[in-house]
């Protein structure tokens, strides 16, 4: 299974309140924080969602 690696690049500040309970429940709380995730459909909706928040990578197996 690939896997992805998340950084947040902007702040959650004055962002609505789903998207900052999305990047919480990614993981993802300071900028510059970075947490590696399995591709799943789950993870990649909530990833677009919060994309403009985000760096995403592809990590090789």
């Amino acid at each position: 299974m690939s896997r992805i690696r998340l950084t947040q690049i902007r702040s959650t500040i004055k962002r609505p309140a789903r998207q900052v309970k999305t990047m919480e429940a990614l993981g993802l709380k300071k900028i510059n924080s970075s947490v590696e995730h399995n591709v799943t459909p789950q993870i990649m909706g909530m990833v677009e969602r919060v994309r403009h928040l985000l760096k995403v990578e592809e990590l090789e197996a």
